[in-house]
């Protein structure tokens, strides 16, 4: 964890965490299912797939303003056959444990995923359910919008500006940055080092969290 002495004096009400690459891998499943549907629709799979991470399918649709297509149904279809696919989705190592450290009232999980597949990748991972979960269906925009962000810190009673915000993608970064919350760029699904001005977690093993009346504070091990 890089400049991890600012977290060593810093206390948040609540914990806000992305899913996909963040608590868990899902990459190799999510990309099975996106280069079947790109196949399918002509669309070049080398250059769209880098793009499918981090938001919500029908904005990765939408965005490609594919003639004729219906981008609800489509992303219908991109979540039933995701449902049907978790061979290889596994927890990023050490996140479960970390989250079952943490009071339940106090993180949430935001993600672009909608919600029935969130909870069936959560289960695949061994990652437990938090009480708020906010998902694609929570939100009319995803991620870099900053709205699941706050709708999560409402729902834990805090203001986004108490958070720290745990995330992966640019598009989670930016929803993150909007959001005015504190940022940690967990980088262990990483293949490519990321540039970045906030600080970084390579490993949930390397840190633990100190609970007390403040909040909580995030400490190096």
């Amino acid at each position: 964890m890089s400049d991890h002495s600012v977290f060593n004096s810093t206390y948040h009400r609540a914990f806000l965490f992305d899913m996909d690459g963040t608590v868990l891998t899902s990459i190799a499943a999510a990309e099975r299912v996106w280069t079947t549907w790109a196949v399918r629709h002509g669309v070049d799979v080398e250059t769209f797939l880098p793009t499918i991470h981090g938001t919500r399918a029908i904005d990765t649709i939408r965005r490609l303003g594919l003639p004729g297509v219906d981008a609800e149904a489509e992303a219908a279809w991109i979540t039933e056959a995701e449902i049907d696919d978790v061979d290889g989705v596994f927890e990023v190592a050490g996140a479960a444990d970390f989250l079952k450290s943490l009071p339940a009232h106090q993180w949430a999980i935001v993600t672009s995923a909608p919600r029935e597949l969130a909870l069936r990748r959560m289960a695949a991972a061994g990652i437990p359910e938090p009480e708020v979960l906010v998902t694609a269906e929570d939100v009319t925009a995803g991620k870099p919008d900053p709205a699941g962000y706050k709708l999560a810190a409402r729902r834990l009673g805090v203001e986004p500006a108490q958070c720290l915000i745990f995330e992966d993608a640019t598009v989670g970064i930016l929803a993150a940055e909007a959001a005015g919350a504190d940022l940690m760029i967990v980088t262990a699904t990483h293949e490519q080092p990321i540039e970045t001005s906030h600080a970084t977690l390579a490993s949930y093993e390397s840190v633990q969290v100190q609970v007390n009346a403040a909040g909580l504070r995030l400490h190096a091990i």
